[in-house]
């Protein structure tokens, strides 16, 4: 008979066994959690502030602030909790709920990249049928299909970890849950759930990333195009930005998801520049290198400071 009750909760090894590391961490991450709230929070709310702002490029950059904020809430408090615990315990259940958390925001991020994408070359490519092309019912659909498409695919992963059985060594050597460190714990066959998982971060990730590669060739030929200087660098400067955030999204999100995992520590790096540091970049990234951000947040400090 199956034995469901064998193992209840797991035991999260986290950053470090070091008692004297430990609080330097958790200083450490603390900053970084409260950065990325603090910054994600001042986006949304200079862009839903300033009417200048409310435009698709905008619109999208919003929802990526607000997706930053749930990416890193859905991992930060618990592993922060487990840096000053002794037991840094988790129920299998909540473990599970974390890992759907983690796979739904991480692929509604992809998928949001994705029409960013499309977005920046609409702007380049079509600038006088820009507000035709990226109507406001068109924005919404976009973002609901990037949020509908990841929690299914989130759902479907998920729903079949849960008749796994976890009979095994429950110690899982990361600061949290993800399907993939859960697979090696059970008892049961996961080859059919590790076949699903690997198709749906193929094909849910590397789609989204074709499709933003495709949209940047296009980009760069309309670009090319351009007889003027000036016009060249300045539609440059208008995706610098969204290049840089899918560069550090993507390049941290393959190596810790779609690679095997080999217990180094630089695993774990990966895993906390996609998980913590890259949600705190992106306010500052898009902030600093867009004159248009600045200026909205300079008037609202005149207004009412």
């Amino acid at each position: 008979m199956r034995n469901h009750s064998a193992v209840r909760e797991f035991v999260l090894l986290g950053l470090s066994s070091d008692p004297c590391t430990q609080p330097v961490l958790f200083a450490l991450f603390l900053l970084v959690y409260l950065l990325t709230l603090l910054g994600n929070s001042l986006m949304l709310l200079v862009i839903t502030v300033d009417s200048q702002l409310h435009t698709p490029m905008y619109f999208f950059l919003r929802q990526l602030s607000f997706l930053d904020i749930c990416h890193s809430s859905v991992t930060a408090p618990k592993m922060l909790e487990n840096l000053l615990s002794e037991e840094k315990t988790i129920l299998v259940e909540g473990c599970l709920a974390q890992a759907f958390f983690v796979f739904a925001t991480g692929g509604t991020e992809a998928c949001l990249l994705a029409a960013m994408a499309y977005d920046r070359y609409a702007a380049i490519g079509s600038p006088l049928l820009y507000s035709q092309v990226m109507s406001n019912q068109r924005c919404v659909g976009l973002v609901c299909i990037s949020w509908g498409v990841a929690i299914v695919d989130a759902l479907l992963n998920i729903l079949l970890a849960v008749g796994l059985d976890f009979c095994k060594d429950q110690t899982i050597p990361h600061f949290s849950c993800e399907l993939s460190s859960l697979f090696p714990l059970s008892c049961s066959d996961t080859s059919t759930n590790f076949v699903l998982l690997l198709c749906s971060s193929v094909v849910h990730f590397f789609g989204t990333l074709v499709m933003i590669v495709c949209s940047y060739a296009l980009i760069a030929s309309t670009i090319l195009s351009i007889s003027s200087s000036t016009g060249r660098s300045k539609a440059f400067s208008t995706c610098l930005s969204h290049l840089t955030t899918v560069i550090l999204f993507y390049g941290s999100g393959f190596i810790s998801y779609l690679l095997p995992a080999s217990g180094s520590p630089l695993d774990m790096v990966f895993s906390l520049q996609y998980s913590l540091v890259t949600p705190m970049l992106n306010p500052l990234i898009y902030s600093l290198k867009n004159k248009e951000v600045k200026a909205a947040v300079g008037r609202m400090i005149r207004k009412h400071f």
